[in-house]
């Protein structure tokens, strides 16, 4: 598993993903709204709103919320107008990142980001400076306590996966776009709850950070991820787990 997967995975583990529900609800309701705007406010006939609700109630975010932000995106209600941007940039030791907002200012965003940036070693990008090192995929993490690995293997094969690995205590799944609704329901429908599910920007390759680097880019990351605007921040940097633990302690 990455360094980058294996940073989420440990801060899902420790709760603090859990002690952040509040950004997590306003991160959602964005994407909710988005996706509807963008492709109606039907589920069956638009797989990225399905895929949204899909993380909202695995949030246990409220239905009454979910629907609201919907119709704020068909426009039955009144509401905030969002922008898609992604920025591309480089991060401490070299890493590259790309980083995913929805804003309603885009002014104030960048400004913001490329503030984040300069002030831990990293600064923007041009367009497609690094958006080539990464590809969309459908991307499990599942912890291996108490989950029968055969019955995994063949429920995310037989579902349509491109790849299964082991990492220490977790499982990894890697899906096409494509796949990842099958997949992901073949796993829940095995009675199995991922760590983690979503449609990724995975790196094709990785570089590898220790020491002071290793601790300025987990601080960019946090830093960037805590922002109101911002979406999901991927990137391409390998950090052991004891380094990233550490961190997070």
């Amino acid at each position: 598993m990455s360094g980058h997967s294996k940073w989420h995975s440990i801060k899902h583990k420790k709760g603090a993903a859990d002690a952040k529900r509040g950004k997590l609800f306003t991160r959602i309701i964005k994407e909710l709204t988005v996706a509807a705007r963008d492709g109606g406010g039907d589920p069956d006939s638009n797989p990225r709103l399905r895929t949204v609700i899909g993380d909202a109630k695995a949030a246990n975010m409220p239905a009454e919320n979910i629907k609201r932000a919907i119709r704020r995106g068909t426009g039955e209600e009144p509401g905030v107008s969002y922008e898609e941007i992604n920025y591309e940039a480089y991060g401490p030791g070299g890493a590259a990142l790309l980083i995913e907002v929805l804003t309603d200012n885009t002014n104030r965003a960048v400004g913001e980001i490329r503030h984040i940036l300069s002030k831990h070693g990293g600064n923007l990008g041009t367009t497609n400076s690094v958006a080539w090192l990464f590809e969309k995929h459908g991307h499990l993490i599942v912890e291996r306590e108490g989950v029968d690995e055969d019955a995994l293997m063949t429920a995310v094969i037989d579902a349509g996966a491109d790849d299964f690995r082991e990492d220490d205590e977790h499982w990894e799944v890697v899906t096409s776009p494509e796949a990842y609704e099958a997949v992901l329901a073949a796993v829940r429908e095995a009675g199995i709850e991922p760590a983690s599910a979503q449609l990724a920007m995975l790196p094709q390759n990785y570089v590898k950070l220790e020491g002071g680097p290793a601790r300025q880019i987990l601080k960019l990351m946090e830093l960037l991820e805590d922002h109101d605007d911002v979406r999901h921040v991927w990137s391409n940097f390998d950090i052991d787990a004891k380094e990233i633990e550490a961190s997070l302690a």
